[in-house]
């Protein structure tokens, strides 16, 4: 309890500092904010937005007022001129979602294929499927998303028609029709990701393999099957563990990406939308939850490691 209560306390200065980096981007915008968000405006209207934008509050003060009304789910508005204007909030919560099903379809691909293929390669290391993954695997971390998206986008989905190349299905409309809007997407994100969790899994794997307990439960004459996938996978999956949780920031960036070439209405997508047409406010919210998001579940990872090994849970105790 006294390791958990350390790491949430890390985790608590983590995200005031991000929530702070967040929240200064609309200091640092060049010349007036008010006038790079809605452009012209009469001098009342000026003033109006200055004062709900609390550009009238000194630094500090300001940030208190912006984070307080960040966690209350307040997230400023978007303008579109002088006088029209949408809730963040309202946006977020209607891009938020589609991203997020993007991203866990992407994962739960690259997981379901990756681990298997690399529990394999370790237990065959130098057979020629050995050697064939390899070079696959290095391929394939060589290929940019984008460049997959766009090639799968064309041949896949316009000449040949398997799967929707544009657009998005919301699952309450029709779920199958939903995942397979995703399954291009999903694939041009999992496609890296898959090669380099393979590549780390299947390093880790050979040099479990060679342990004592393992050699011993060769020798008691447990299972092969039992022994790459109770004795071996579980020690072995904490630097996977590790590389995933980094991976989200890469995986969150692809996403950004590969929404604007699929035409996916995610987080991705609102975020070019509002750098393209200047809506700090917006900016300024999206990156603060993505950045709170990716410290959060990299501090999901740090507990798991304490259930995948014992020994990092004894090692704290000790500490």
């Amino acid at each position: 309890m006294r390791a958990i209560g350390q790491r949430l306390a890390q985790l608590i200065i983590v995200v005031l500092g991000v929530s702070f980096f967040s929240f200064y981007l609309l200091t640092l915008v060049p010349g007036d904010p008010v006038t790079s968000i809605v452009g012209f405006a009469s001098p009342a209207q000026h003033k109006q937005i200055a004062h709900d934008l609390h550009l009238d509050q000194p630094l500090l003060q300001r940030y208190w007022t912006w984070l307080t009304g960040f966690l209350h789910g307040d997230m400023g508005h978007q303008y579109v001129g002088p006088t029209g204007t949408t809730k963040v909030s309202t946006v977020i919560g209607e891009h938020l979602p589609v991203s997020l099903q993007l991203m866990a379809y992407a994962m739960i691909l690259t997981l379901l294929i990756a681990i298997p293929l690399g529990v394999f390669s370790a237990y065959k290391a130098g057979s020629r499927f050995d050697r064939i993954t390899n070079v696959v695997a290095f391929g394939s971390i060589s290929l940019p998303d984008y460049a997959l998206a766009l090639v799968l986008s064309y041949w896949v989905g316009v000449r040949l028609g398997w799967l929707p190349s544009q657009g998005y299905v919301h699952p309450t409309d029709n779920f199958v029709d939903s995942m397979k809007s995703l399954t291009l997407p999903a694939i041009s994100l999992a496609v890296g990701q898959i090669a380099a969790y393979f590549r780390l899994l299947r390093s880790d794997m050979i040099a479990t393999l060679q342990e004592d307990y393992i050699l011993m439960a060769k020798a008691k004459g447990v299972p092969t099957r039992r022994v790459l996938w109770r004795h071996a996978l579980r020690p072995s999956s904490l630097t996977l563990l590790t590389v995933a949780g980094l991976n989200i920031g890469a995986l969150i960036g692809g996403t950004i990406v590969i929404e604007i070439i699929f035409g996916i209405p995610g987080m991705g997508q609102e975020l070019a939308y509002a750098i393209g047409q200047q809506q700090y406010v917006e900016v300024q919210s999206i990156v603060a939850i993505i950045a709170i998001g990716f410290v959060l579940v990299n501090f999901m990872i740090d507990l798991l490691y304490t259930v995948l090994d014992p020994r990092i849970r004894d090692a704290r105790a000790i500490a």
